[in-house]
């Protein structure tokens, strides 16, 4: 756990610094895996249908805003389907005229939302939809999920009647229309999709939202378990044919999604929880109060060689203490050098001065001798000495 919180850290400070780099990275396969399943499921118009021109509106899109990406996605249906049937085409700019009046308007800056479902549902992996919205968002984002799964389906029925659908002239156009938007409404595994999503993000975001302990954890678990439940339900009462495999899966992956997006959005310690209460003059309180778990990034050690150390670092397997007792022990062994070599100048300059001092007393002894000598002479001291003798 240690590991992937040093690891999430590191990614933050990633971001940090290249943050713009990332944030268009992400855009461009985004608006890279929306064009490709748009040509590749409903691809009626050759020429937009191309690699190239699926690569360059990913490009474009990449920088401009995400509500531009949706504007174009939205442009390139209505192109394909209206090459197939113009009636088709009405039908589904009937759709996003209500998407756009009902939702898209109030909240662009969400439209992406949109686009992100289509893609999981695309995938196959439609269950991860409500963990992901869940966890993240706040019930508000039932609504850009909905509109994702009608645009799924609307394409899916596209391509599964395409063949019927094309080259309807006017004479049938009214018909055509009639039959394609009862066949819209009534598809039922459209309608059992929506339900098991819009019930797991409810169950998904009430539960995180608990003051219980691994609240994310069970909410991820829970929301997918009770969406698989709702799908495999509809798919017998109604006998359908959607794959149990896809919705299992998509159902596990949802929760390995929910215990990674917890790493990294809300990583707690639940064994220093304190509950705390307290009152004012009005109400009482009763506070829940979990820690975040802190994360020390390991420092970078940086060695650094000074002359002392020049010929231990041709040793290879000196380690860094070592080097520095080594020092340590150079440098007391200059200072005791040193402390003798200064004893060793105090002591000669005190024999010094006492060689001195002892030439000068003798010097001083010499000529009192020679003073006296010559003072008997001149007082004939000596001649009264020898007549004594």
């Amino acid at each position: 756990m240690n590991n992937l919180l040093v690891l999430r850290e590191r990614f933050k400070q990633i971001y940090v610094s290249h943050s713009l780099l990332v944030r268009k990275g992400a855009q461009f396969l985004l608006a890279l895996l929306v064009f490709n399943l748009i040509n590749s499921n409903i691809g009626f118009m050759k020429m937009a249908s191309s690699v190239l021109c699926t690569v360059g509106l990913a490009v474009v899109c990449t920088f401009l805003p995400l509500a531009v990406m949706t504007a174009a996605a939205t442009v390139l249906i209505v192109a394909h389907l209206y090459t197939l049937s113009m009636p088709i085409a009405g039908v589904a700019v009937i759709l996003f005229l209500l998407m756009y009046i009902f939702y898209f308007r109030f909240t662009p800056e969400k439209s992406w939302l949109i686009l992100l479902t289509v893609v999981a549902f695309g995938m196959k992996i439609p269950l991860v939809i409500p963990v992901i919205f869940g966890l993240l968002g706040t019930t508000v984002w039932i609504v850009p999920a909905s509109c994702g799964i009608l645009v799924y389906y609307l394409l899916y029925l596209i391509k599964a009647s395409a063949t019927a659908l094309k080259g309807t002239d006017g004479t049938t156009m009214i018909s055509t229309l009639t039959n394609f938007t009862k066949q819209f409404v009534g598809y039922q595994e459209m309608w059992v999709m929506l339900f098991a999503v819009v019930i797991g993000i409810l169950l998904v975001n009430g539960i995180k939202n608990r003051a219980v302990d691994h609240s994310w954890k069970i909410a991820s678990a829970t929301g997918a378990a009770v969406c698989v439940i709702v799908g495999a339900s509809g798919n017998i009462s109604l006998g359908l044919h959607m794959s149990y495999t896809m919705m299992i899966f998509s159902g596990i992956l949802g929760v390995v999604i929910g215990l990674f997006l917890e790493v990294i959005f809300f990583s707690v310690d639940y064994s220093r929880t304190e509950n705390v209460q307290f009152e004012d003059d009005e109400y009482y309180y009763y506070v829940k109060a979990v820690p975040k778990v802190g994360v020390q990034m390991p420092e970078k050690q940086v060695k650094h060689i000074t002359e002392h150390q020049g010929q231990d670092a041709e040793m290879p397997n000196v380690s860094e203490t070592e080097n520095n007792t080594a020092v340590s022990e150079v440098s007391d062994l200059k200072e005791v050098e040193q402390k003798e070599e200064e004893d060793q100048s105090e002591q000669l300059k005190k024999e010094s001065d006492l060689a001195q001092t002892t030439i000068f007393n003798d010097s001083n002894m010499t000529e009192d001798i020679l003073l006296t000598r010559s003072l008997s002479k001149e007082l004939g001291l000596d001649q009264n000495e020898e007549k004594k003798e």
